[in-house]
């Protein structure tokens, strides 16, 4: 459906292109003429500045759970405003919003975890959950207890120390990283396991990773691992059948914090408001959570620590210990607000019920996909998806980076009325969760085209054989 905007599309563009730079974008781009303009939005439709409407795919980025244009929020969001605006929380200072959100999250996360810090978004979220480890430590007598242990194709935001703690080697080509103190171990992918490994032998190797890499460093001086139950922007990547548990036990052998990076996987995207517990029977020291804590209609992210921590810390004999991190603009009071109506609509609305309902034709939809020959992988769980093309189904040989197999599928989407999110030679996926059934069949059509599309243009040029 088309709707008639009052912009102008061009004059737009040339603004964007000559002042704006844009997030992993590529500075020396020739194309920047077919940048995308998006203006307006309802449920899980966005449209550009020519009124061209499409199923946002992405869910914006992981985000997007109660869908776009919500009369509700954004009345929330308008009386916040109005009421108070904004103050500091730094020291004693709250706001209401503020306050309740903190009781609500510790509601609703899993175990003894109830003690709340906001920051901005995920990155923030990232980056002070680890400062809260390290000040753990050093407050409890074990200031040696610095290091950090992620994975290969891991994502945790983009400030300093959190995109030192990426793996995605992508991202870090031509940016500097701390990398004195994080140590990444190989991934989980069960797709790229060796030749005549079953899961559950690929699984014992990834733990054993783990422990072999806090032997190797010391456990008297590894502080934490970070792990995103799903590998999100690293390709959807789902590690094999009770590796998180696992994980937790060596973790607690050794005396090393478990952190749940659940920035994506939080607040529904599962299922379930939060998934270490419900999906994976982890109760973590510390879960980070962002983006569907308010559905992306404001800039939120907090971190979430065991009460068991936050009274080591009160026990210990640093009795004016000040945990110095924050932002001015941490527990936001319209922030607040708005994860408080977003979780209140989730609720009501059983929305993670929704999700769980729908999963499964979701699912076998996304692994129809699988039929195509130049897909090698789909994965997914709950409404997150990813299609990995390879030039080789044997091989598992992926498409080169430079021949953006994954940009091509999503600008035939886009011509048909869907975006995707393209990584090199993958798609990934995860739409609002207000998605419907038909809605569904509507995106995995397109997809399922996009891809025949792509593989028949690619054989009539000679770059792949077929």
């Amino acid at each position: 459906m088309t709707r008639n905007l009052p912009f102008n599309t061009t004059e737009l563009r040339e603004k964007d292109n000559e002042h704006v730079i844009h997030p992993w974008g590529f500075l020396n781009s020739s194309d920047k003429q077919d940048t995308l303009l998006l203006a307006d939005s309802e449920s899980i439709y966005v449209r550009d500045t020519d009124g061209e409407q499409y199923i946002d795919g992405p869910g914006g980025m992981w985000c997007v759970q109660i869908g776009y244009g919500n009369e509700e929020m954004a009345q929330t969001i308008a009386d916040q405003v109005r009421r108070m605006t904004y103050f500091s929380p730094f020291g004693k200072l709250s706001t209401p919003p503020h306050a309740e959100l903190g009781a609500k999250i510790a509601e609703l996360a899993p175990g003894d975890l109830n003690r709340v810090f906001f920051a901005t978004g995920g990155s923030t979220a990232v980056d002070s959950a680890v400062r809260f480890a390290w000040f753990y430590f050093n407050v409890t007598g074990r200031p040696d207890k610095k290091a950090i242990i992620s994975r290969e194709g891991a994502y945790h935001g983009s400030t300093y120390l959190a995109a030192s703690l990426c793996g995605k080697p992508r991202d870090t080509t031509h940016m500097d990283l701390m990398t004195n103190l994080v140590h990444h171990l190989p991934s989980p992918n069960p797709y790229r396991r060796p030749d005549g490994m079953s899961e559950a032998e690929f699984c014992t190797a990834k733990v054993k990773d783990l422990e072999d890499k806090i032997l190797e460093i010391g456990p008297d001086r590894v502080a934490c691992f970070i792990a995103e139950p799903i590998l999100a922007s690293g390709g959807v990547i789902i590690p094999p059948d009770g590796y998180h548990r696992k994980c937790l036990e060596v973790c607690r052998k050794h005396g090393v914090l478990y952190i749940s990076d659940e920035v994506v996987t939080g607040f529904g995207r599962l299922g379930h408001m939060f998934a270490s517990d419900d999906v994976f029977g982890v109760v973590p020291d510390i879960i980070i959570c962002a983006k569907g804590l308010t559905s992306g209609y404001i800039p939120l992210g907090a971190f979430i620590a065991s009460e068991k921590l936050y009274q080591d810390i009160l026990d210990s004999d640093e009795k004016t210990a000040v945990f110095s991190n924050g932002f001015t603009y941490s527990g936001h009071p319209v922030a607040c607000a708005a994860a408080l109506k977003n979780i209140e609509i989730m609720e009501r609305n059983d929305l993670c019920g929704h999700v769980r309902k729908i999963t499964p034709h979701f699912q076998q939809r996304l692994r129809a996909l699988g039929n195509h020959p130049m897909v090698g992988d789909v994965r997914g769980v709950g409404l997150m998806g990813c299609v990995e093309c390879v030039s080789d189904r044997k091989t598992k040989e992926p498409f080169p980076w430079e021949m953006k197999v994954g940009a091509t599928i999503d600008r035939k989407c886009q011509d048909k009325g869907l975006i995707l999110r393209p990584m090199g030679h993958l798609c990934v996926f995860s739409p609002p969760l207000v998605i419907a059934s038909g809605q569904v069949d509507q995106m995995f059509d397109i997809m399922s085209a996009a891809i025949t599309e792509t593989a028949d243009e690619l054989v009539r040029s000679g770059t792949w054989k077929g």
